[in-house]
């Protein structure tokens, strides 16, 4: 009986260091892992951003192509500017200063709903470096 108590001493050390490498090895992957799981999402993110801007583009050069005729500058004055044609009355609407009603900060905006197991998935696939979620 005594062997084996010496020989599972001599042991427990050596499984101890094993078990702190292992873990190290397994932290040492996730980090990096987690990174470029977000580098990939950042990715892709820009990239829908950058569509959004070329479709966005679009329609800024059909309005500029718009700018450019007769008609759209006319009614650009009319409703911008006032412009009225001779014997026309033209009328203008104003509000009162202060009578504008002040904006509500939204407090759900900054509330986190998402469960404590959903915290740890964002953190260990490394959602929670990409701002966007």
């Amino acid at each position: 009986m005594e062997h084996r108590e010496v020989q599972a001493a001599r042991h427990s050390p050596l499984v101890a260091v094993v078990l702190i490498a292992a873990l190290a090895v397994t932290l040492a992957g996730i980090f990096p892992f987690r990174q470029i799981l977000a580098q990939n999402r950042q990715v892709e993110t820009t990239e829908a951003k950058l569509a959004a801007l070329q479709t966005e583009n679009a329609a800024l050069e059909d309005q500029i192509r718009a700018l450019n005729t007769d008609v759209e500058l006319e009614r650009l004055a009319r409703e911008e500017l006032g412009m009225v044609e001779p014997g026309e009355i033209g009328f203008t609407a104003y509000s009162e200063p202060g009578s504008e009603l002040p904006a509500v900060p939204d407090a759900a905006a900054n509330f986190d709903d998402r469960s404590f197991a959903q915290k740890i998935w964002d953190f260990l696939t490394g959602r929670d470096l990409d701002a966007n979620g």
